[in-house]
Order: structure tokens, then C-alpha cells, then sequence
């Protein structure tokens, strides 16, 4: 059950805080699409919690500032300079970061992306949050199962160079006609993850399509972003806002009824199994198809001919659970 596993990370990382200081045999650098956002930092507590469990480890917690390639080329060229062992990367381009993660495996680290992909000659291996199809069947069905006679959507994602974004839209895309042939999807639009674009991005939806009945995020900036704009906009009951969320951050929305329900796996699990990954790599294991990787308390992948995995399906959050999980992360 995830949240037993996000209280075993929770107090794992508390008790590591406690015990001796272990000499650090390897260093995982774990490099997320851009600091001070709550999912990343979430899944540095999973990395912490792998990296106590496992002992031996350093984990380094980076990414630039704003979601960008060029910042996460320039932090990864650090990390070659520093000869880390791995990298396990959430990568904003999933082929601008190519020819430099490739300079890092031909200095012997191991690389891995994990959450947003890299193209498969930039990396060894991949491993997804979910499964791609499930997560774009998912988003749709947050607003259709609150819309019975069918209406208009819009989705707010991330930056359009996102793999994980462009590929969950495409599966949604593909779900709409059989499954949910009622719902007209009427744009997709762009907030780079970034809390101001993302607002004017959701203002200028409302505006365009007056009678919008759900804006679906799959980025956790962005329905934040726009279950904001819905409530600061009086459309409570109006235009519902669902999407991929921390319940952390978005228990205040889900309580003032801008949204009926959100989904999300586990970032702390996913920071945990991305060491755990890396570990393996950095170990001498081969990241070859079929491949089957141990991943902590989590359990196991097996990677397919991408050399990629899912880790878990989405979890959904509404009123009867949003409390509970909101004090995890």
C-alpha cells in the first residue's frame, strides 16, 4: 500500500537522521526538471530514504532554477567534472540532454531517466511513474466521471518539449473516441511548469472557451495554477480542474470544491526507486530487455524493448482521502 511505503521512507529518512554518518562509496546525483517544486522535493525524500537504506550513498539533490535543457546540460556537465557515479535525471528535453549524457556514460557513470524521459541513445535505462496509456486514460476520466452528459475540456500541460506530458496527451487523445466520446477535448496549451505562464495560460482558456467545464493539468504546477484562477475567478461549480496533483499542495482545492478529485503516484517511491536503479546500474547490473530490477520495498520492473518501466498506476484523491494523504506529501 503506498502510503505504508511513504511512512517506511518518512521514518527511515528520520531514523538515518539519528544514526553514525556512513562513508559514502557511491554518489547518485539526482537531477529534477527545476528546484522549489514540491513533487521533486518529494522524491528527494525517497532518495534520501533509499540512499539510508541501502548505506554507502550520497545523494545529490540539483536542477536549475527553471524547468529548462540548457540548465540541466550546464548542472550535468558539473556532475561529469565531479565524476559521480550515476545520474538519474528528469529531463525537460528528451533529446537536447542527449550528447552530454552520452559524454557521462563515456566517462563510465551510469545514466538513467526517470519521471520525463531521455531518447534511448542518452540512457540506459527508463523508468515511468506509470504506465503511459493508464495515466492518459486516467486524466480524462477525472473530468468525464463528473460530467455525465458529456462537455468541453481543455488541458494545461507542461512545457511542449515534456516526454512524459506529450506522451500521456497522445494516450488521451486515443482514449477520447471509444471511451469517453461525449468529451470534446477543445485545446492543449502550455505553462512550462511555471506558476505565472500557467495562470495566464488558464485565464486565457476561460476567455476563449466561455463555456469550458474542466481544465485538466497532468503537471502539479499547473492545476494548481489553474484551480487558483478558478476559485479567484468565482467558477466554483463551473469549470472543474482535475489533473495530476500533490495532495499536499492541493488539499485547499479540492476542499473549496474547485476540484472533485485528482490523481498522482507516489514521488517519494519514485525518488526511492530511482536510486535503488542507479544502485543496480552502478553495481554492474545490465540494463538489457527483460531485464528485472529490484526496487526497494516498492517491488520490481522488468524493462521492455526501450529499456523502460513503470513503476505504479495513479492513485486518485478526493474528499474521502485528500487529508490523509496530504500529511504524507
Amino acid at each position: 500500500m503506498k502510503l505504508l511505503k511513504a511512512l517506511a521512507c518518512t521514518s527511515l529518512l528520520a531514523a538515518a537522521t539519528f544514526a553514525a554518518p556512513a562513508v559514502a562509496q557511491e554518489r547518485i546525483a539526482l537531477v529534477v526538471k527545476s528546484l522549489g517544486n514540491g513533487f521533486f522535493d518529494a522524491a528527494a525524500r525517497g532518495a534520501e530514504a533509499a540512499a539510508a537504506e541501502i548505506g554507502g550513498i550520497e545523494v545529490i539533490y540539483t536542477g536549475p532554477t527553471s524547468a529548462s535543457a540548457e540548465g540541466q546540460i550546464e548542472i550535468v556537465n558539473s556532475l561529469i567534472a565531479q565524476n559521480v557515479d550515476a545520474i538519474a535525471i528528469s529531463a525537460n528535453d528528451p533529446d537536447a540532454l542527449v550528447p552530454v549524457l552520452q559524454r557521462a556514460m563515456d566517462r563510465g557513470i551510469k545514466v538513467l531517466s526517470w519521471d520525463s524521459g531521455v531518447a534511448e541513445e542518452g540512457r540506459m535505462l527508463h523508468l515511468n511513474p506509470s504506465d503511459t496509456a493508464l495515466i492518459g486514460e486516467t486524466i480524462i476520466k477525472l473530468a468525464a466521471d463528473y460530467l455525465p452528459d458529456g462537455g468541453d475540456v481543455a488541458i494545461l500541460s507542461a512545457s511542449s518539449t515534456a516526454t512524459n506530458q506529450n506522451a500521456w496527451i497522445a494516450a488521451a487523445e486515443e482514449a477520447l473516441p471509444t471511451m469517453f466520446p461525449n468529451i470534446n477535448l477543445v485545446a492543449v496549451v502550455y505553462g512550462d511548469d511555471d506558476s505565472v505562464k500557467s495562470t495566464n495560460e488558464a485565464l486565457g482558456l476561460l476567455q476563449t472557451y466561455p463555456d469550458l467545464d474542466a481544465i485538466i493539468a497532468p503537471t502539479t504546477v499547473g492545476v494548481v495554477a489553474a484551480a487558483q484562477v478558478v476559485t479567484d475567478e468565482g467558477l466554483i461549480g463551473q469549470v472543474n480542474v482535475t489533473g495530476l496533483a500533490l495532495p499536499s499542495e492541493f488539499k485547499q482545492f479540492i476542499d473549496n470544491g474547485a476540484s472533485q478529485a485528482v490523481a498522482l503516484w507516489n514521488p517519494i517511491d519514485l525518488g526511492y526507486s530511482a536510486v535503488y536503479l542507479a544502485h543496480a546500474l552502478v553495481g554492474g547490473q545490465e540494463a538489457a530487455p527483460g531485464a528485472t530490477f529490484g526496487i526497494g520495498s516498492v517491488g520490481e520492473v522488468t524493462l521492455d524493448d526501450s529499456t523502460s518501466a513503470a513503476m505504479a498506476a495513479p492513485f486518485t484523491f478526493d474528499a474521502s482521502n485528500i487529508e490523509e494523504f496530504s500529511q504524507i506529501y
